[in-house]
């Protein structure tokens, strides 16, 4: 089942953010960096993406496994829990996203980030050309549906 993420499911879906974010980024980031990002900091930074208009979805079975958010048609913050993964969730997750999107969904991806680009070009989409220089120096390169 997909919720949206309201106060009375923010921490659970902060709490996935902080898990899966870390895991993500521990092989190219330092660990103090990677430390900062609990549960409370990322909290803060739901609030203030729902706050700019960025709507949050969670989905859970039993339990919530993994989040992501839309503004308008960019999709980001997909993340499910490490020991949830590959199980269908992300997929599910990101068809709900396109669905939510106001125009074409675009999504932007660390460069080293092959388990993503292999879901996204699975789902249809593709390099638009565009890049943003990361400060750690990997490039971010946005993916639209086409």
């Amino acid at each position: 089942m997909i919720i949206p993420v309201y106060e009375s499911n923010l921490l659970q879906a902060a709490a996935i953010h902080s898990i899966s974010w870390k895991e993500s980024h521990r092989a190219f980031c330092a660990f103090d960096f990677i430390e900062m990002h609990t549960p409370e900091r990322q909290r803060e930074y739901l609030i203030n993406k729902m706050n700019n208009g960025t709507k949050f979805y969670m989905i859970a079975d039993d339990e919530p496994v993994g989040i992501v958010s839309v503004t308008k048609s960019l999709i980001a913050d997909l993340y499910v829990l490490p020991d949830m993964q590959n199980r269908g969730y992300g997929t599910r997750l990101l068809q709900y996203a396109v669905g939510q999107c106001t125009d074409t969904p675009t999504l932007w991806i660390l460069e080293n980030n092959i388990r993503a680009e292999r879901l996204y070009r699975r789902m249809g989409f593709k390099e638009t050309g565009r890049k943003n220089s990361g400060k750690n120096g990997l490039d971010e390169i946005e993916f639209a549906l086409t």
